[in-house]
């Protein structure tokens, strides 16, 4: 576990180094660290995580393509935002998301942590959408689900990963650091993009 853990790591640190620097190695990178913890956290019970890499394998794939294609002729996809309206909505699909989860997890298996598990898993997925939509607002939610991860990881042992996202939180501040200052270089050209959660 603890070299399969310690690879899962180091190339989940890859994968946001490269997504501060808009880099489309990012996705790959992130890919082998997924497919990594869908086995880590199935050994570990926590299982609304196990569920939240297999769809992060999709997820990978869809941003991968998108950060190639969505850009406008030969310029790369630009940082944007979503409305205020759009990202309270987000918020409310993760707190209805964790509470839900979180239910079902408690009640119907023997996961450990299931309410922080399904938070960190709700979040997670809309963080990553956000992200693959390149959208400012998705370093907001990896933050809040670094803090949270760092306590659940360091509970259940697993030192490395709960390390991880220590670093990963630093990432996160970093990375919307640099992401808002791409925004603000050309947000005199691109309008606010109004991505509704029903509207994906």
């Amino acid at each position: 576990m603890t070299l399969i853990e310690a690879t899962a790591v180091l190339f989940g640190v890859v994968c946001v180094w490269l997504t501060i620097r808009q880099h489309i190695g990012c996705w790959p990178t992130g890919l082998i660290s997924v497919v990594l913890y869908i086995y880590i956290f199935a050994e570990a019970k926590l299982y609304s995580d196990t569920l939240l890499q297999v769809i992060y394998v999709g997820l990978q794939l869809y941003g991968w393509h998108h950060w190639l294609r969505g850009g406008v002729r030969d310029n790369p996809l630009p940082v944007t935002r979503i409305s205020h309206q759009a990202n309270f909505g987000w918020m409310a699909v993760v707190a209805v998301g964790t509470v839900g989860l979180g239910w079902f997890m408690h009640s119907q298996t023997d996961a450990s942590l299931p309410y922080a598990d399904a938070f960190t898993t709700v979040a997670s997925l809309v963080a990553q959408w956000l992200l693959a939509g390149k959208h400012l607002q998705s370093w907001g939610y990896w933050i809040a689900v670094d803090i949270v991860a760092i306590g659940v990881y360091y509970q259940k042992q697993l030192l490395l990963t709960s390390g991880l996202y220590a670093v990963f939180l630093c990432m996160a501040i970093t990375g919307y650091v640099a992401w808002r200052a791409s925004w603000q270089l050309s947000s005199t050209t691109e309008p606010c993009d109004d991505h509704r959660p029903d509207a994906g």
